[in-house]
């Protein structure tokens, strides 16, 4: 009895019921001639064409979607984080050093050095003052609470206690500050600006309970002396928890400078960090003469915080959905308009796109600075065709980071030097590494430090599936000038201090040997929209390589001041912005 054909619509599936024999393998054997036809179009050359030879060589460059992408239809993989479509180049521009370094770089320096005007430290500290601080979040907001303790210490005329890690919150680091950072250093360093001690004195054989508060963040020289000093006054020792970004951005230029001598003198690694992270930059330096160092963010964490969204689907929003429940003070998602004023990171392969299209050859040697990459190494795939020469501390060292790796902010920390001493910077965020190492790198010769105008890069790789490889590179060239790590991209007092440390640059005057100007900055570029003032945090920091805390902190102190301001205590999520 001869079989009718029916197709029936089982559970979202096309059935199809059995056929003649014959029938059966006639569309069988087309149907595998037309799969073998469509991957030898889909397949790129054999050959990438080595590196960068006469002939121009080039491939098309198609990747694998990442996990969370396979349940999206393929016009909208290519238009999000899909394929690209356009032949990338091998070898890098005719640019040369001018996309190393820039021109004007050597125009400019660090000075720090105290004015005549600002008194030693013996002459102003009083005996009866004791200032102790507890920070908060990972290694570089922390990092930013010591530099600002040491400046409310002076303002105080207070002697400094060392400082307290954050020991106690989701991080779960028990590191000490003597354990990170090098304490005579510290202590020495300072001793002109500041005295410090280790501990607080000892009053009849018992060491004194501190008065513990908080104050606002961004508080002023002003707030100090009215918040703080009568409680130092009436205590004689205070201690100021969760202190991160709680001193103004803007100060008088002595104490942006004290600032300056901290972070970039005073606040040294200890041997143990500071031999492995030259260790790392050494090894780097042994493959490559230079390196591009990548700060890339893209952890399930950080996605999850900024809310936004990379065409994965319900996997994708039902993933960082959950992360997402941590923050109950978190608004409500909007992915498209934070994507449109670019305020999500770009994806590996968009990051990897930019410094292709900036001129960096596929030759170049990169080093990662990441935590573990949402979608894992599917989502890396393409940032390793466009950059084969592909390392992270964990490539480069195998067991000589086992004494490192129970601790979050020593492994942060080695990141940090390498990233510090790397020839390009590439930063796909504005958290606190960023904004420190930014600072660091204009202090010491204005390094060259890239950040994506993600505001602009959005709508070109959206339609980046529509123009020539020349046109896309093109748009990339126009859209970063002004993101580029050049002297003059941002105005005198816009952004936040520990990356534009205007105060702490000098200009250097033609032909006037040994003089010097502030570098006064009359124009900017474009770089101005993606920074605040006065330090505001922008709500998608989160700390890098470490986790993003649980809620609020897990300590259980007892704080006898905490402050509001307008009416409202400081958002949870703030309290928690970090890295």
């Amino acid at each position: 009895m001869g079989s009718r054909r029916r197709r029936h619509h089982h559970h979202g599936r096309w059935v199809v019921p059995a056929v003649a024999p014959a029938a059966a393998a006639f569309a069988a054997a087309g149907l595998l001639f037309l799969v073998v036809a469509f991957h030898c179009f889909l397949s790129p050359p054999q050959s990438d064409g080595g590196g960068g030879g006469a002939s121009g060589s080039s491939r098309v460059f198609r990747r694998p979607n990442p996990p969370f992408l396979l349940n999206k239809p393929a016009e909208v993989r290519r238009n999000v984080i899909g394929a690209v479509d356009f032949a990338v180049p091998s070898g890098g521009s005719k640019l040369g050093e001018q996309l190393w370094e820039s021109k004007a770089a050597g125009n400019f320096f660090g000075c720090s050095n105290a004015t005549k005007q600002f008194a030693d430290a013996e002459a102003v500290t009083k005996s009866d003052r004791y200032l102790m601080i507890a920070t908060s979040g990972g290694l570089n907001q922390q990092r930013t609470g010591i530099i600002d303790a040491v400046v409310a210490a002076r303002i105080l005329n207070a002697t400094l206690v060392i400082p307290k890690l954050d020991e106690e919150s989701f991080w779960k680091d028990a590191s000490d500050f003597a354990e990170i950072f090098d304490v005579d250093s510290f202590i020495s360093s300072l001793s002109n600006d500041v005295k410090i001690v280790r501990q607080v004195p000892d009053r009849n054989g018992k060491p004194p309970s501190p008065y513990k508060m908080r104050i606002p963040r961004k508080c002023t020289p002003k707030c100090y002396e009215s918040r703080v000093l009568p409680a130092l006054l009436k205590k004689h020792v205070v201690q100021l928890t969760k202190f991160d970004y709680r001193l103004s951005n803007k100060l008088e230029t002595d104490l942006q400078k004290l600032r300056c001598r901290v972070n970039y003198h005073a606040l040294r690694f200890t041997d143990p960090i500071f031999r492995m992270g030259e260790m790392l930059v050494q090894r780097m330096r042994e493959k490559s003469g230079r390196f591009i160092a990548l700060h890339l963010r893209f952890e399930p964490d950080m996605l999850a915080f900024s809310g936004c969204y990379y065409g994965g689907g319900d996997i994708e929003r039902r993933e960082l959905g959950e992360i997402r429940k941590r923050w109950k003070t978190l608004h409500a998602s909007n992915p498209d308009r934070e994507r449109r004023h670019g305020k999500c990171p770009l994806t590996p392969e968009e990051v990897g796109l930019m410094l292709r299209a900036l001129g960096f050859g596929k030759d170049v040697h990169l080093y990662v600075a990441s935590g573990d990459v949402y979608g894992g190494e599917e989502t890396l795939a393409p940032l390793k065709a466009l950059f084969p020469n592909f390392h992270s501390k964990e490539t480069l060292a195998n067991k000589e980071l086992a004494p490192f790796l129970p601790y979050s902010s020593r492994m942060a920390a080695l990141d940090f030097i390498v990233c510090d001493r790397s020839d390009v910077f590439v930063t796909n965020n504005n958290g606190n590494m960023a904004r420190m190492l930014a600072g660091r790198r204009r202090y010491f010769g204005h390094k060259r430090t890239i950040r994506p105008n993600t505001k602009k890069l959005y709508s070109l790789f959206l339609n980046r599936t529509s123009m020539s490889w020349d046109t896309f590179a093109s748009k990339v060239q126009t859209f970063q000038k002004g993101f580029m790590g050049e002297p003059n991209e941002i105005k005198l007092g816009r952004g936040e201090f520990h990356e534009h440390p205007a105060d702490c640059i000098c200009a250097k005057s033609k032909g006037k040997t040994g003089q010097s100007r502030p570098h006064l900055v009359k124009g900017a570029g474009e770089a101005v929209e993606s920074h605040s003032i006065d330090g505001e945090l922008d709500w998608k920091d989160l700390d890098y390589g470490e986790h993003t805390p649980l809620g609020r902190d897990s300590s259980n102190e007892t704080e006898s001041d905490d402050i509001r301001v307008g009416g409202s205590d400081i958002p949870e999520l703030e309290d928690m912005m970090s890295d």
